[in-house]
C-alpha cells in the first residue's frame, strides 16, 4: 500500500511516482477468443475508460482493449494539472474562431472540469485534488498580456477565478524570483492522474464493461454494418469503435489519426519531501505551476511535500539515458537551492499534439471514430470527450461537432519526413524560449 513505499529507493527511469504511490492497482485479463458487442474501445487511458464507463451506464455492451496496462501511456504518467479552457487561451481562440465558438469551447472545458470532480466524488475515487494553479511569465514582455487576461476572462467568458500577480506576488507564491509576473487561477488545480485511471476502470467494470489489458490490436476490418477489431488473442465485432490511443497511434493500424496526432516525449522527476527553508518557501500553498515557454515547464508540490517537476522534452521519440540530469538542470534554474536535492523517481511519457494544438476528433473510417491530440490539456479534456462520444453513440446530444469542425490539418512531410520536420520546428521554438 502507499504508506509502505520506500521513496528513498534508487531511481528507476521507467517507474513513476504515481505507480509507486497509487496503492491497489487491479489487473484485467487479456482478451481470450472472439466476441461481439455494441461498442469496442481501443485504448485504456482517460478517453477510453471514460467512454467505457459512460457507454456501459447507458446500457451498451462494451469491450475495451489496451496493448499494455491501463494508465501506462500519458494518462498515468503526466503532470497531473487540470488547467482551464483549451490549450490555446480563450482570447486567442476568439481571434481565430470568433466569440461564439471560442465561448462554446471554453464552456465545454469548464463542464469537463466540473464533471471530473463530480464523477470522482460520486464514485468515491480519491484523486488527491488540490486547488490552485499559477501561470507565470518567463519574459518581461509577456507581463502586460498576463495583466489584461483576468479581466477579459471575467467580462467576456464569465470566468471570475483569475487574478493578476505582479513579480513580487508571483515570487512569494512560487518561491522563485525567476518569473516576471503571472496569473493565479483559484478555479482549477491538480490531481494524481493514475488514481483517476484506476478509479475510472473500476467504475467501468462495475457497470458491466469488459476490460482487457495486454491485448494489442492488430487490425480494423470492415464487416457488414460492423467493424471487426483483430487482436493477437481473438476478435471483437462491434457496431461502433472508438480509437482512443492518442500519442500511441500506429500507421499500420490507422493512418489518418497517426498523421494528425504526433507524440512528444516529456520527462518528470519527483524529489524527496522538501524540508527546512525549502519546504517553507517553495510553493507553500501547494499550487501547480506552468510557465510561458513554448516548451512548457510545469511543476507542483504534492501533498506529502515533495516537488514534482517536468518539462524536458524530446521530439524524435527517444528516451534520454539520464532523465534525472535533464530534469534537475531545469529545476535548478527555477530553484537554485534544490540543485542537489534527491530525486527519487524520474520518468517519461508521450504527449499527443496536433499542429494547431486543438483536439483531433474524426470518423476515420465508417464506424470508427479517432480522438486525441489534447496537446497538454488531456487530463481534463480527454475524460469528457470520451463521455461525450458515448452520449452521441447512444443517440443523446452530440456535442463533439465542436471538435469535429475544428481545422486540424495533418503534419507536413508525409510518413518519411513528418518527424524530422516536427523536430526541427519544435527545436526552433525551444531556442526562442531561451532568447
Amino acid at each position: 500500500m502507499t504508506d509502505a513505499i520506500d521513496y528513498r529507493s534508487p531511481i528507476s527511469p521507467g517507474l513513476s511516482w504515481y505507480e509507486a504511490s497509487v496503492g491497489d492497482r487491479p489487473t484485467y485479463p487479456p482478451l481470450d477468443g472472439d466476441t461481439a458487442v455494441d461498442i469496442c474501445i481501443v485504448g485504456g487511458g482517460f478517453t477510453g475508460l471514460s467512454a467505457a464507463a459512460e457507454a456501459a451506464r447507458l446500457g451498451a455492451s462494451v469491450v475495451l482493449l489496451d496493448a499494455a496496462r491501463f494508465g501506462d501511456g500519458a494518462s498515468g504518467r503526466n503532470g497531473g494539472q487540470l488547467n482551464t479552457g483549451q490549450r490555446s487561451s480563450a482570447d486567442e481562440q476568439e481571434e481565430e474562431l470568433g466569440f461564439e465558438r471560442a465561448k462554446a469551447l471554453f464552456d465545454i472545458a469548464e463542464e469537463a472540469k466540473q464533471h471530473m470532480l463530480a464523477f470522482t466524488e460520486e464514485n468515491g475515487i480519491n484523486i488527491d485534488y488540490t486547488q490552485g494553479h499559477v501561470s507565470v511569465a518567463h519574459k518581461a514582455r509577456y507581463v502586460n498580456d498576463y495583466r489584461a487576461y483576468p479581466e477579459t476572462m471575467a467580462k467576456r467568458f464569465g470566468y471570475p477565478h483569475l487574478r493578476f500577480l505582479d513579480r513580487n506576488e508571483a515570487a512569494a507564491i512560487v518561491g522563485s524570483d525567476r518569473y516576471h509576473g503571472g496569473v493565479y487561477d483559484s478555479g482549477t488545480g491538480h490531481i494524481h492522474p493514475l488514481k483517476l485511471v484506476v478509479g475510472t476502470a473500476r467504475v467501468a467494470a462495475a457497470r458491466g464493461a469488459h476490460l482487457h489489458e495486454n491485448t494489442k490490436v492488430t487490425g480494423l476490418m470492415p464487416a457488414p454494418g460492423k467493424v471487426r477489431v483483430a487482436t493477437d488473442a481473438g476478435t471483437v465485432t462491434a457496431s461502433r469503435v472508438l480509437l482512443a490511443v492518442n500519442a500511441h497511434g500506429d500507421q499500420k493500424l490507422e493512418r489518418t489519426m497517426a498523421s494528425h496526432v504526433m507524440p512528444i516525449s516529456s520527462f518528470i522527476g519527483a524529489t524527496v519531501p522538501l524540508e527546512g527553508e525549502a519546504a517553507e518557501t517553495v510553493l507553500p500553498g501547494r499550487e501547480s505551476v506552468d510557465d510561458s515557454r513554448f516548451v512548457v515547464r510545469y511543476f507542483r508540490r504534492l501533498r506529502d511535500g515533495r516537488l514534482l517537476f517536468g518539462g524536458r522534452e524530446a521530439y524524435g521519440g527517444e528516451t534520454p539515458a539520464d532523465i534525472e540530469a535533464g530534469v534537475r538542470r531545469q529545476m535548478a534554474e527555477v530553484y537554485p537551492a534544490l540543485k542537489d536535492v534527491e530525486i527519487t523517481h524520474a520518468w517519461g511519457g508521450s504527449v499527443g499534439i496536433t499542429l494547431p494544438r486543438q483536439p483531433f476528433v474524426r470518423e476515420v473510417v465508417p464506424g470508427v471514430t479517432a480522438m486525441g491530440g489534447y496537446s497538454g490539456h488531456g487530463v481534463m479534456l480527454s475524460n469528457f470527450t470520451g463521455k461525450m462520444w458515448a452520449e452521441a453513440v447512444a443517440g443523446n446530444r452530440d456535442r463533439l461537432n465542436l471538435f469535429r469542425d475544428l481545422k486540424v490539418p495533418p503534419f507536413p512531410g508525409g510518413r518519411r519526413f513528418r518527424k524530422p520536420l516536427l523536430t526541427l520546428a519544435l527545436s526552433w521554438y525551444a531556442m526562442l524560449d531561451r532568447l
